[in-house]
């Protein structure tokens, strides 16, 4: 029997038609939420993530302000941008997308970047805030992933959860919103010995390594809701994830799809955030 496919792209409309309202309530009290997106260099992948978001926001009410930077473009002069957007009152959330040109501090950036304005949630206070189970902002990934798994009233509390990847962005991150959310959890990484042995534990596993098929259907416990964070491409140039999803969903119970799983629900808790950002404000 295949599993239940947790659609994103459906799910992310419910949820943009409330970050929609929730916008034009602000922007009738004169305070529209804004949202600023800095690209720098010509990476193919990160325009296209930009002009999603930047759709994103122009669709559900949201001020954007894009700025596009050649490659060249100096860490300070970033620094001093991040800076005036800080001090902007029209601007509730800043957006640097990564990566950076390799002379630019990627850390430096996150850092510049005013802790209430972190919208993508990298910030070190925003970090230490999340680990201490009083996070201002989620990161927008994790925090989709908790939503899907919200969507189908699954039982965290209790579950075990096994995650594939250690990264800041998602691996970290969604480990302290699991275990807030009651699970037990365990994290692998590239270092891990044996990664099915641990996999096949999972009641909730989520894969986020950017590796194509680094898990497989004989990784998986059956039943088990499998949330595929990858972004790759197969053989004939198509979006593809982190499982083999064609055989690992004749064996989980729910299983996301790439693309339309993680990928739209990312962009929309960015939103999420922008409009959380912009309320903080009133």
């Amino acid at each position: 029997m295949s599993a239940q496919i947790i659609n994103g792209t459906q799910l992310s409309q419910k949820l943009r038609a409330d970050v929609a309202a929730r916008a034009a309530q602000l922007t009738a009290r004169g305070k529209q939420p804004g949202l600023a997106v800095i690209l720098v260099g010509d990476s193919p992948a990160s325009q296209v993530y930009v002009r999603n978001k930047v759709k994103a926001c122009e669709d559900n009410g949201i001020h954007s302000v894009f700025e596009k930077y050649d490659a060249a473009l100096t860490e300070a002069d970033l620094l001093g941008r991040i800076a005036a957007l800080n001090a902007d009152p029209a601007i509730h959330g800043i957006l640097v997308q990564l990566p950076l040109p390799p002379h630019i501090d990627a850390h430096k950036v996150i850092e510049a970047i005013a802790a209430e304005k972190d919208v993508d949630g990298f910030h070190i206070s925003n970090a230490g805030l999340l680990m201490t189970g009083q996070p201002l902002f989620r990161p927008c990934t994790p925090y989709g992933v908790m939503k899907m798994l919200e969507s189908i009233a699954y039982p965290v509390r209790g579950a075990h959860a096994v995650i594939v990847g250690a990264s800041n962005i998602v691996g970290k991150p969604q480990s302290m919103l699991l275990l807030q959310a009651g699970a037990t959890v365990t994290i692998c990484n590239s270092k891990t010995r044996d990664l099915g042995l641990h996999t096949r534990q999972a009641d909730i596993l989520v894969v986020a390594t950017g590796k194509r098929n680094i898990v497989t259907a004989d990784m998986i416990k059956p039943g088990a809701v499998v949330i595929d964070v990858g972004m790759n491409r197969d053989d004939e140039g198509k979006l593809c994830g982190d499982v083999d999803f064609a055989n690992a969903k004749e064996v989980a119970g729910y299983i996301t799809p790439v693309p339309g799983g993680v990928g739209p629900m990312t962009i929309t808790m960015l939103l999420v955030n922008t409009i959380e950002a912009a309320e903080r404000t009133l």
